[in-house]
């Protein structure tokens, strides 16, 4: 989907932003860029010159990548579009119903996306679509 060159990478969301704010044409892959962005404008202003191309995030400093958040969004809305895995369409429905929107609801969705990768990277092994499914489970039960 998206090049592994983090400057790249990052250069994409800004160029996507760009033609969105000149009402050029998008390909449906930078209407969902697009999308994400314009419903994050804390991270607006990171598109007005492209220092944020080699800016570093350090969480430990309590700092938010803003491309990696925004990211997520983008992996949960081609798990939702795709329903792979298997059933996380009709878990994100029901989460849909319980949260009250679409934004709240990925937040939900994305810590139990990033358990599963951290848990998958911390044991150098495939994530286990099941233990995700299963977290995103419980978020129905509390």
């Amino acid at each position: 989907m998206f090049s592994q060159n983090r400057q790249q990478l990052r250069k994409m969301y800004h160029d996507t932003w760009q033609k969105k704010l000149a009402n050029e044409s998008l390909s449906a892959l930078e209407s969902m860029v697009a999308q994400v962005i314009s419903e994050h404008p804390e991270y607006h202003s990171i598109f007005n010159n492209d220092a944020s191309l080699e800016q570093e995030y350090f969480v430990e400093h309590g700092e938010t990548n803003p491309f990696l958040h925004m990211g997520l969004h983008i992996s949960l809305h081609e798990q939702i579009s795709t329903d792979r895995p298997f059933g996380i369409r009709a878990l994100y429905q029901q989460l849909q119903a319980k949260f009250g929107n679409a934004h709240d609801t990925e937040h939900q969705m994305m810590e139990c996306l990033t358990e599963s990768l951290w848990l998958a990277q911390r044991n150098n092994q495939a994530p286990s679509e099941s233990d995700y499914l299963a977290a995103l489970q419980k978020l129905l039960e509390k």
